[in-house]
């Protein structure tokens, strides 16, 4: 495995880290969503949806989705997926504080959840137009 590691180039290194890191995120996060987590539900309530079959119904799909990204980052990382989860992440984050009812560190704490993948897809890359979103 050192053999292996020591053959790759610091950029390919740095990828592979970013692409375990945002990975890890995305199978903790999907797995908690799989789970119907409770602690959750304050957010999406902050944002209108209180009933608690629509949230886990949500959350089924969010967790769904987290998992079938994060094996799409480690299996052949697509810009456009990185770019959403990079999004997704700002997004969760920004639903902690302003939107939800958390405070402003707890945004700040999850700066990772949307910088590892912004990360990730600057370093593969910025697209330069639509078709190389999907590269």
């Amino acid at each position: 495995m050192s053999k292996l590691f020591s053959t790759l180039t610091k950029h390919s290194k740095v990828e592979w880290v970013l692409r375990i890191a945002v990975a890890g995120e995305f199978i903790g996060h999907g797995v908690f969503a799989l789970q119907g987590k409770e602690g959750w539900f304050k957010y999406f309530e902050a944002i209108g949806i209180m009933d608690p079959d629509t949230i886990v119904s949500i959350l089924f799909a969010v967790g769904i989705m987290d998992l079938l990204l994060a094996a799409l980052v480690i299996l052949r990382p697509i810009k456009i997926a990185i770019l959403w989860m990079a999004f997704w992440g700002l997004w969760t984050a920004l639903i902690r504080w302003p939107l939800g009812p958390d405070p402003f560190w707890d945004f700040v704490e999850r700066s990772a959840n949307w910088g590892a993948p912004l990360a990730l897809l600057l370093l593969l890359g910025w697209p330069k137009d639509w078709k190389a979103l999907w590269k």
